[in-house]
């Protein structure tokens, strides 16, 4: 009975590798504009998009999807993962990549490179492993890694041999060694970005057109936002380094609320997807959290939390592009389940749900210098899909509703990902 269970869940986890998939009668949120099209039957064929209409042709061997009541939208990006090493303890590894295409991501910035990463990038590529697409940062860049300029110099260009598609800046750089970074990376070819080195300061970091600048903690240093209401015109200026610099934020504003105690432990205990990790590592979430909230006063916090919030409207406001990342793999923070949690969050700081959309979407596609291949629902375009049971455009939270996925033209239905997320529980029990 047990090798029963086992086959038939391997089976499930398999997915369709139909020459044609058809979703009939769907309404599709294609991101070219904030219109839902309904009644609509999309055809992919060989892992690209073929057409969108109200009566298709469907060849005689197609898969047919029943969309009816269901909303089909581009793949997601999470544009802010730690992709474990690939010989982590437990197979790790998969298990995040599956959680993430489990969720209906379909592309995925790892900013913690590792060895063997770039093998199962590729293998991605190939669809041989359960996977989104992979843009990955090379190992990262911090006063642990780096002891000279020269050091540093070097280091970026051997990354830069080796394949890595981004340099990870990370903390205690001096600013010789950030700026020998900044300048090599831009003299090689290599893409950059992540957090900013207290010795280089935000303003430094825009001046130099650090690609993106990842969570919200340097704005913390430059604005004071424990301090109470930020500085107005320190801001504006902030907002202008940003915009002639074209400079990305990834905010990952939903982790910096839980770690300024904004979400409450109670809360975080009760996400669903905490049962896809160990115990021992939610009660070092849990023993963390309570620390932190103990170190910094309520209205401190409550500061951050609403400035944080202040600052993503006015770069909003300002035309600042938005990527969605959750710094997956931080407390409470579950791989591909966190999205919807940035969602929220994005939206509570002020965004409408097409633009807080528009940050997992269109804006990676851009990023990432493949609008013509991701990003929307359009003909010629690659099968990067998500079906949903409800709409986000009515509430981002329903981003969660997951009916399936489609990951370059490969389908997995609700219970093929029901089986690849049994196994990851059952690992925890």
């Amino acid at each position: 009975m047990r090798l029963l269970r086992i086959l038939i869940c391997i089976l499930l986890a398999v997915p369709s590798l139909a020459g044609t998939v058809v979703f009939r009668n769907v309404s599709v949120i294609p991101m070219t504009s904030p219109k839902v099209l309904e009644k609509q039957s999309v055809v992919v064929k060989d892992g690209l998009i073929q057409s969108i209409s109200k009566s298709p042709r469907v060849p005689e061997n197609a898969t047919v999807i029943d969309g009816t009541g269901k909303f089909l939208m581009p793949g997601l990006a999470d544009m802010h993962v730690h992709v474990p090493a690939v010989d982590a303890k437990g197979g790790l590894m998969h298990d995040v990549l599956t959680m993430l295409v489990a969720n209906g991501v379909t592309t995925a910035r790892g900013m913690w490179g590792a060895p063997g990463q770039l093998e199962i990038r590729e293998k991605a590529k190939l669809g041989q492993v359960v996977s989104p697409a992979l843009f990955l940062a090379g190992p990262v860049f911090s006063n642990e890694t780096v002891a000279s300029p020269e050091e540093a110099i070097a280091r970026v260009r051997a990354q830069k041999k080796e394949g890595w598609d981004l340099i990870k800046i990370h903390d205690g750089l001096t600013l010789e060694q950030y700026d020998a970074i900044v300048k090599t990376a831009r003299a090689e070819g290599m893409r950059f970005g992540g957090h900013v080195p207290a010795a280089a300061g935000l303003s430094h970091a825009l001046d130099m057109k650090q690609e993106t600048i990842e969570h919200m903690d340097a704005f913390a240093v430059e604005l004071r936002t424990a301090k109470g209401p930020v500085d107005e015109k320190k801001l504006a200026e902030i907002v202008r380094k940003f915009k002639d610099g074209g400079v990305w934020i990834v905010p990952t504003i939903a982790q910096s609320e839980i770690t300024f105690g904004a979400t409450p432990l109670e809360t975080l205990n009760a996400y669903p997807e905490v049962k896809y990790a160990p115990k021992a590592a939610v009660d070092v979430w849990a023993a963390s959290y309570n620390a932190r909230v103990d170190a910094i006063s309520r209205d401190q916090a409550a500061n951050v939390v609403a400035n944080n919030r202040r600052i993503l409207r006015a770069l909003r406001d300002a035309g600042v592009p938005i990527l969605l990342g959750t710094d997956a793999l931080q407390q409470y923070t579950e791989p591909g389940f966190s999205v919807a949690h940035e969602m929220t969050s994005l939206r509570g700081a002020g965004l409408t749900p097409y633009e807080v959309l528009r940050t997992a979407t269109v804006n990676p596609a851009k990023y990432l210098g493949k609008q013509s291949s991701i990003g929307t629902i359009e003909a010629g375009k690659r099968a990067d899909l998500v079906l949903l049971d409800a709409s986000p455009l009515a509430d981002v939270a329903n981003i969660s509703k997951v009916s399936g996925v489609m990951v370059s033209g490969h389908w997995y239905s609700r219970d093929q990902l029901d089986a690849l997320l049994k196994k990851i529980v059952e690992k925890y029990r």
